[in-house]
């Protein structure tokens, strides 16, 4: 297990791996026999994913917050349906993906507010007179993500940010693992585009697609330079801070 990150406010773990000693699937198994701290410990174990998959999603983080929070309490009363078809692992994942797409569709049906931007970065074109550094920090994989096509990024996130296997994440959306792939090759394709690595009108460059992602089979192949080792080399603490605790009734048995 890797060493906790110091900027975050989540309880710290006890030292060293427990997870031999501890499976996932035995604290969903303690939890649905009442046991009112396992589905705690079991969250705090997936908490870093589970938020930095909704954040990749959703590009805002309230609207992460309050998705990590229903999914959670989806889980929790949802945990004697388990029938440990996937790891416990992905089965929290999927519900998580679920809960962000549903908060997107309702957005898109009720738009209320402009999407949201990183702090101190400007909407409109950046000025050619900023600095790499400046141009860098608000040209990010975090801020272009926010632009793919919903299709498109949900596979991007899951796959080359969470480093999910293809085939965890063709069962988490429930399409092939083939569309899988070529939705990321044409989600890498149009953020190699936005950040600059392929000029517009270059062969390699995407095509317009739907919000849905059709047309995946003439998807590209080629991976772009750096775009998914600038995103998927981060904790995600450094895509978004981590909100505070969920409420005492998400991750306790106490209704």
């Amino acid at each position: 297990m890797a060493a906790a990150d110091p900027s975050s406010p989540l309880p710290a773990g006890p030292p060293g791996d427990d997870r031999a000693a501890d499976p996932d699937v035995e604290l969903l198994r303690r939890h649905v026999a009442g046991n009112p701290d396992a589905f705690g410990k079991l969250f705090r174990r997936h908490a870093d994913q589970l938020w930095s998959v909704a954040h990749g999603l959703l590009r805002d983080g309230d609207d992460a917050a309050g998705a990590v929070q229903e999914a959670m309490l989806s889980a929790r009363r949802a945990a004697a349906s388990f029938r440990g078809e996937s790891e416990v692992g992905t089965w929290l994942h999927r519900i998580v993906t679920n809960a962000a797409l549903e908060r997107l569709r309702r957005q898109a049906a009720h738009p209320t507010v402009p999407p949201p931007t990183r702090a101190g970065c400007p909407r409109n074109p950046i000025d050619p007179r900023d600095t790499i550094t400046e141009r860098d920090i608000c040209l990010d994989v975090d801020d272009v993500l926010g632009r793919l096509p919903l299709a498109l990024r949900t596979a991007v996130v899951l796959v080359d940010v969470q480093r999910l296997p293809l085939a965890d994440v063709a069962r988490l959306l429930d399409v092939p693992a083939g569309t899988v792939k070529s939705r990321c090759s044409r989600g890498r394709a149009h953020l190699a585009l936005l950040l600059g690595h392929l000029p517009p009108g270059n062969p390699g460059a995407p095509p317009t697609v739907s919000e849905e992602g059709h047309h995946d089979a003439a998807a590209p192949t080629q991976r772009p330079p750096d775009a998914r080792s600038r995103s998927a080399g981060r904790s995600p603490h450094h895509a978004a801070p981590w909100r505070p605790d969920l409420p005492e009734e998400v991750i306790s048995n106490g209704d």
